[in-house]
């Protein structure tokens, strides 16, 4: 009986530590996990039947940076592999918003994949923002797959005291 104790007491200890490590997993990513809509746009018939049997990868880890000083904020995403036409970026109220679409290219016109883990299709970041910004005076630009977007800070207003004068 003393075993099966200590059998049970080292299987929850075990499920403890694989919840507690999934949780951190999730945490730690639960920004850069990114959703990836398959577009068949552009494919001939013959293309869509060939990839319709094949799981694709729908999601995947768009790595970003978020850096804030008194002046701007900098936001970097890496998005290899895509045109930088096919990149929109807009500044909506607290939010800078992403969108992106990421094409496939087929290797060759015979054989087929084993294994494909990257990621196709249309996709969309929402970044939220802390502070007002100047949006029309934002600027963005791409290189060695590293998206780079700088947001200057709209002025605030120091505020001031007022003081209450009375009789």
């Amino acid at each position: 009986m003393e075993k099966l104790s200590e059998l049970k007491q080292g299987l929850e200890e075990t499920w403890h530590s694989l919840s507690e490590g999934w949780r951190h997993l999730r945490e730690r990513t639960s920004g850069t996990l990114t959703r990836f809509t398959p577009s068949s746009k552009g494919k001939t018939p013959a293309e869509r039947a060939q990839t319709a049997d094949f799981p694709s990868a729908d999601w995947a880890l768009l790595a970003g940076d978020v850096f804030e000083d008194n002046d701007k904020f900098v936001v970097r995403l890496e998005v290899p592999g895509l045109d930088k036409h096919n990149l929109d970026i807009e500044v909506r109220n607290d939010l800078l918003i992403v969108r992106g679409e990421k094409h496939s290219e087929q290797e060759s016109s015979s054989g087929q994949y084993r294994v494909r883990q990257c990621a196709f299709g249309s996709f969309h970041r929402s970044i939220p923002l802390t502070v007002p910004v100047l949006a029309d005076k934002a600027s963005a630009s791409y290189r060695n797959g590293v998206l780079r977007i700088e947001l200057p800070k709209a002025e605030r207003s120091g505020g001031r005291r007022i003081e209450v004068r009375g009789e």
